[in-house]
């Protein structure tokens, strides 16, 4: 079975493909947006989860293929659950990394530690093309608080203010090994790879 990653986020693109390329699917060929391109799909939604589906229908009836996409974000409590999913534009379309990292930070000057809780969310999902239009979806989840400063050089988005619970550093110091074994996107990737196991087993 071909599976096309519905994304065109190099940082995404390198997770995904080292979270799901570890032999877990020895019967999926996984493509990237170079081996098939697509179209830019808008994140219209208003949740995750509406935006992981946008994407993977639009994408799998362009291409007609199997798709996975998913849309993640970072939810901060002092801020109501913002970024959330605005988390890529929170400083405007188009914004940097660096610009939406440096207008959370303000918005949280002063806020103590224990008020800075926050966590990052993944929503996957899988679609096949065709009239039935089938399904796989997973969320997963990683708790933490965000730091008074970036720190580190790994990762992407707000991974150099994001410390995870237990750990004192940040995911952009801890790097991508830790990062891939313990974040949001392993934990709904996991659910995804178990369920096209079964999916593969049964053809």
């Amino acid at each position: 079975m071909k599976l096309l990653l519905g994304t065109k986020n190099r940082g995404k693109v390198r997770e995904l493909l080292a979270i799901l390329n570890d032999n877990d699917l020895p019967d999926v060929e996984l493509l990237t947006v170079d081996d098939r391109p697509f179209s830019d799909v808008p994140e219209t939604g208003g949740s995750f989860l509406e935006n992981a589906r946008l994407k993977a229908r639009t994408i799998a009836e362009e291409t007609g293929l199997p798709v996975l996409a998913e849309d993640s974000g970072l939810e901060v409590e002092a801020l109501g659950g913002a970024p959330g999913v605005r988390s890529a534009r929170f400083a405007g379309e188009g914004a940097t990394d660096e610009q939406n990292v440096q207008k959370l930070l303000a918005r949280l000057e002063g806020v103590p530690e224990e008020r800075r809780g926050a966590r990052f969310v993944c929503v996957a999902v899988v679609r096949f093309p065709g009239p039935d239009g089938r399904e796989l979806v997973a969320e997963g989840e990683l708790r933490g608080r965000i730091a008074t400063e970036p720190r580190g050089t790994h990762g992407f988005g707000y991974d150099p203010v994001f410390i995870p619970e237990g750990y004192e550093r940040t995911l952009a110091e801890l790097g991508p090994e830790v990062k891939n074994r313990i974040s949001h996107r392993r934990r709904a990737l996991e659910a995804i790879k178990k369920a096209l196991q079964e999916l593969t087993l049964k053809a």
